[in-house]
């Protein structure tokens, strides 16, 4: 599949496309500006040789995408998401993105969403587009580690099962991780929230910990 980063070029989603590409898709990444978003390619291409990748502004990369990953802060998704409108129109969507902000002697913070998840907020803006949330708590550091297999379970939360188990398939390709359907688009909201932990647990602990579910 082709799958387009839009905010790409930050270490969650270059962690992300490297692993991906690796898997054999054509990545494409996208950024605010058009030669960002080359240079992340270019670090996809350093990283994974012959990968299939390109670069370009974040409008650039969506069309043609199967996927489209939304990589990018909180602070960022009403402006970005309003930008590209149209152009999600009937794709598959995965938000990437935990609310969260960093507060000096507290560290990483859960913030509250007036729609109770960014995904919620997401859905509600990209009404025709099949929107769908992952992702959140894997460490942008160990994806980027693409020797080492990542322990770890990718909680997909959405209203569309097709859609949602295409990010699982996605997720079951990276080495160690296994996708798992959390539910409704309500049920991010807790997903999301545990970012800001994990953040915390892994600086006070000098880690990289992430979230495996047992039982199931």
């Amino acid at each position: 599949m082709k799958l387009a980063f839009v905010g790409g070029t930050g270490p969650e989603g270059l962690g992300l496309a490297m692993r991906f590409a690796r898997a054999g898709h054509e990545v494409a990444i996208g950024s605010r500006s058009k030669e960002r978003g080359e240079e992340g390619a270019q670090k996809i291409t350093e990283a994974v040789p012959g990968a299939t990748a390109s670069g370009g502004a974040n409008a650039d990369v969506v069309p043609g995408a199967d996927v489209v990953f939304l990589t990018f802060p909180y602070s960022g998704q009403q402006a970005t998401l309003e930008a590209l409108g149209p152009a999600l129109d009937g794709k598959i969507v995965c938000n990437v993105v935990a609310p969260l902000e960093f507060q000096q002697g507290v560290g990483a913070v859960a913030l509250n969403v007036p729609g109770n998840s960014a995904l919620q907020e997401a859905i509600a803006q990209l009404p025709n587009a099949r929107v769908v949330s992952a992702f959140q708590n894997m460490s942008a550091e160990e994806l980027q580690h693409l020797d080492h297999p990542i322990e770890a379970d990718v909680l997909v939360c959405g209203r569309d099962a097709e859609a949602k188990q295409v990010v699982i398939g996605l997720a079951n390709e990276i080495a160690g991780v296994r996708g798992i359907d959390a539910g409704g688009p309500s049920q991010s909201r807790y997903v999301e929230m545990m970012t800001s932990l994990l953040i915390n647990l892994n600086r006070k602990h000098k880690t990289q910990s992430t979230i495996r579910i047992v039982g199931l």
